[in-house]
């Protein structure tokens, strides 16, 4: 084979590999020289950018006229089809069409590797000619890596990370979602939380976006703290009555709760005392109050961070008797006898009526 020097390869270098590859075809007579930089380039036409989403179906097509002797579609300095022959052995190759008009294939399912410059020669009975275009693939964004859902302990500081890949390179944004706070979030693939608080645990969000689309997910965030009990609130009982003293403690993880008579703890069934513990509340039920249950209860919340504790006083309601009603604003007091005559509003009420009926 006659070999033709090419002395511009090295400033185009894409052009020689096209040349030399349909050569190999015998698409192009063999001492056909390469054109030179100062020679009309009308033949050779630049086509505008492709823009296609990673996934679709790229159609590539290019016109024929007439006198064709030979084409070809290359993809850098791959050859895909020659004529109706395939050369390429990528299944998502194909050819659409193939007349006097155009010469027509199809990429389907086309991936970030299918991006770069394609290139249709035809060779007519007088010269070859070349259309080229440039294929740029989008890819939507995928987030790849992401922390997982973490516990930590108050105070602690806490790193979360996302990273997506994606093309353009989509922007990364961290934001609170549950429960929801705009102030606590950042425009960049980390986000940090020094010194967390209890009021900084929750959902945080990481969505990757570009123009293609949008890809959004979550990472839990626990933040372990210890105990604190809500002051307890003192209840009176009366005798042979039902009384319950309630507890409750603000705690992560959730506290244990014991209960404490002086310095005697008390477990449930304890003298018919029932313990009964929900979540963040305890209770303690006694079913029939008697002398002795009254007096100073201790309840103490617990987690492996560490306790807290509140007391509650059980004390005595006296019921009202038929002396103790008479007992109030309108008694009497006899100065002789030391002892007071105690007459009830009613009973005021009926001496005035009384004395109305008679003065008549």
């Amino acid at each position: 084979m006659k070999m033709v020097a090419c002395g511009g390869c090295a400033a185009s270098w894409r052009r020689c590999v096209v040349v030399m590859s349909l050569r190999l075809l015998f698409l192009l007579p063999a001492g056909l020289p390469v054109r030179s930089q100062g020679e009309s380039q009308s033949d050779n036409k630049q086509m505008d950018n492709i823009t296609i989403r990673q996934g679709e179906t790229l159609f590539l097509s290019c016109s024929q006229g007439d006198f064709v002797t030979h084409t070809a579609w290359l993809n850098r300095s791959s050859i895909l089809y020659a004529g109706e022959d395939k050369w390429s052995v990528d299944p998502r190759v194909s050819l659409v069409t193939l007349n006097q008009d155009e010469f027509t294939i199809k990429i389907e399912d086309v991936d970030l590797t299918d991006e770069g410059q394609y290139i249709c020669a035809v060779q007519t009975s007088s010269r070859p000619r070349t259309t080229s275009v440039h294929i740029i693939v989008q890819v939507p964004p995928k987030i790849v890596n992401l922390s997982k859902d973490l516990v930590v302990n108050e105070g602690s500081n806490v790193t979360l990370m996302c990273l997506a890949n994606g093309k353009p390179e989509p922007a990364i944004v961290w934001r609170m979602l549950s429960p929801s706070d705009d102030s606590l979030g950042s425009d960049n693939e980390v986000l940090e939380i020094p010194f967390i608080s209890r009021y900084r645990a929750g959902v945080y969000e990481c969505t990757a976006a570009n123009d293609i689309a949008v890809d959004t997910q979550t990472v839990e965030l626990t933040v372990n703290y210890p105990p604190s009990v809500s002051d307890g609130r003192d209840v009176g009982v009366t005798l042979g009555q039902i009384g319950v003293l309630e507890c409750e403690a603000d705690a992560v993880p959730e506290a244990d709760f014991e209960w404490y008579r002086d310095d005697r703890r008390i477990f449930n069934g304890f003298d018919g005392i029932e313990i009964e513990d929900a979540g963040a509340l305890s209770k303690l039920t006694f079913f029939n109050v008697s002398e002795a249950d009254y007096g100073n209860y201790t309840c103490v919340a617990i987690n492996k961070l560490g306790s807290a504790n509140t007391s509650i006083v059980l004390y005595e309601i006296i019921e009202p008797t038929s002396s103790t009603l008479l007992q109030g604003p309108g008694a009497v007091q006899d100065g002789n006898s030391g002892t007071s005559t105690v007459f009830t509003p009613t009973c005021l009420l009926l001496i005035l009526l009384l004395q109305l009926l008679l003065k008549f």
